[in-house]
């Protein structure tokens, strides 16, 4: 599919008022996306976790107005208005206009919330740009019901991207791939896809505990850190490493094969900081508790076999990954050694999601 396939029909009849709603789920990328080229295309590919608890909530009321003439909205964030918030939505209205072209015939009033902390290093924008998006093509939706549920997921996918570059993973689960990719039929740069490949039933179970070394606002953003990939010393040799590690995953995510599973995804976490720690400006994310945690999963999975790991996201915060079949004993080490390193010993307990959810509204 190309771009084009994304400008709908211009005949089509519009609902002059509605209501609608999704909740969209976070998601952590286990191979990192970070560099990007123009249009939100990335610089390369990714494969991700999609989550569940982790997720944003919006709910898009939107009436006809006229003149048709120019965007028009008001965004409330946990039921109070958060204008700094709204030139991000300005941007993405702009982004999208050729492809939602109904935009401008409407004010909207967008209510979202989040079940966790935004602007923290869990991915808030890849939920709440996945969100938006599904609950503003769903007008197309209602308009035109000849496109499929598969060309609907599409869509939104683009869309979201075109927002936040990994909030196309958020629209499907359990594992998204997003970039082109050799080794992965039908990956692409516009939209992330379900992965292809034979998945182990060890990953569709997985567990993540978000623990929250800092619940404020991120010193730089991750606009700010891809752009930074841009005449990077190390880029090329980066991103030639995601595709490396993307083909190493398929036999792993086939197999089950934990301890490789392990190494990939700690390297993959270890390499984004490594990234942003050697650009120029150079910048540090990660917080002294953060590696506390790192140090303490590697005592444990030592002394006691246990396949338990972490990744990090653009943040402070530390995911930490574990099977079904370890969660008793995984609960039990982060509540006994790792809640102290988190702030406020507030942490997250999650797992792996199966993607966006319409809600139903009375």
């Amino acid at each position: 599919m190309t771009e084009k396939d994304f400008i709908p029909q211009s005949n089509i009849s519009y609902p002059k008022e509605g209501r609608i709603g999704y909740k969209a789920p976070s998601n952590i990328a286990l191979v990192k996306y970070w560099g990007k080229k123009e249009n939100q295309i990335p610089a390369n590919p990714s494969v991700s976790f999609t989550l569940d608890a982790c997720a944003t909530r919006t709910v898009v009321t939107f009436k006809e107005k006229t003149p048709a003439d120019e965007f028009s909205f008001d965004l409330l964030f946990e039921g109070k208005p958060k204008e700094d918030f709204k030139p991000k939505i300005e941007t993405f209205f702009n982004r999208v206009a050729v492809y939602l072209p109904y935009l401008k015939k409407y004010h909207f009033t967008i209510d979202t919330s989040n079940s966790f902390p935004h602007s923290s290093g869990i991915a808030s924008s890849a939920s709440g740009m996945a969100a938006l998006a599904l609950c503003l093509l769903e007008i197309e939706k209602m308009a035109d019901a000849t496109k499929d549920d598969s060309y609907f997921d599409k869509k939104a996918s683009f869309l979201a991207r075109l927002g936040s570059g990994s909030a196309c993973r958020s629209i499907k689960g359990s594992l998204v791939q997003w970039g082109k990719h050799s080794g992965l039929e039908r990956s692409t740069n516009l939209f992330g896809v379900p992965y292809p490949h034979k998945v182990h039933e060890v990953f569709k179970t997985y567990h993540d505990t978000i623990l929250l070394v800092h619940k404020g606002q991120k010193t730089v953003s991750s606009t700010v850190g891809h752009n930074l990939m841009n005449g990077h010393p190390y880029a090329k040799s980066r991103f030639v490493h995601a595709h490396t590690n993307l083909d190493a995953l398929e036999a792993v995510f086939a197999s089950g094969d934990l301890e490789k599973f392990i190494g990939i995804v700690e390297s993959e976490a270890l390499t984004l900081h490594a990234m942003m720690m050697s650009s120029t400006p150079y910048f540090i994310l990660m917080m002294p508790n953060t590696l506390q945690i790192i140090n303490a999963i590697w005592d444990y999975r030592k002394t006691t076999g246990t396949p338990i790991c972490f990744t990090l996201d653009a943040g402070a915060n530390v995911h930490v990954l574990y099977p079904e079949d370890y969660k008793e004993q995984s609960i039990a080490f982060i509540q006994e050694q790792l809640v102290q390193y988190c702030e406020n010993g507030h942490y997250i307990c999650d797992k792996v999601g199966q993607g966006a959810k319409k809600l139903n509204l009375k």
